[in-house]
């Protein structure tokens, strides 16, 4: 991997769907989280989820096991913002909460608004049915846990 800069944004790819994060130095990323805490690696499902949804952590711990690449891929359309300024608003917003909505609001939208200013996503119909269904194996989960206590 190339070594990323401050500012750059961290595209990892999850088993169906991609993640992003924004790096802002020393070996951190600081990311927004779904309302489940499913969006990012294994090491933050137990962390408690609602209010503080946007989260510094070690990018390595992020990525964990999976693949991630530098994806800086809007800057032949938009000029990204310096990066102390990308760097020092991502880390006020750590701790803090934004509304989570996969179509909407998402990592992808979190990372892109840091570096550019605006709020953009291409999701695509794929990992949307990806994401949907991995949310439908967790509610099944769910399901033959709560169904298994009740025998």
């Amino acid at each position: 991997h190339d070594e990323p800069k401050p500012g750059d944004l961290i595209e990892i790819f999850r088993n169906v769907y991609e993640h992003w994060a924004v790096y802002v130095g020393d070996g951190y990323v600081v990311h927004l989280l779904g309302p489940d805490g499913n969006f990012s690696s294994i090491s933050t499902i137990n962390l408690p989820m609602g209010k503080n949804n946007i989260l510094k952590q070690k990018l390595l711990e992020v990525v964990s096991t999976d693949e991630w690449h530098i994806n800086n891929k809007l800057d032949q359309e938009k000029q990204p913002r310096p990066a102390h300024i990308i760097v020092d608003q991502a880390n006020k917003l750590v701790g803090t909460t934004r509304s989570y909505n996969v179509v909407e609001y998402n990592c992808e939208h979190f990372a892109t608004e840091l570096r550019y200013g605006d709020a953009e996503s291409h999701l695509t119909a794929n990992s949307l049915v990806g994401i949907m269904y991995s949310c439908l194996l967790s509610a099944g989960d769910m399901c033959n846990t709560m169904a298994a206590d009740t025998t």
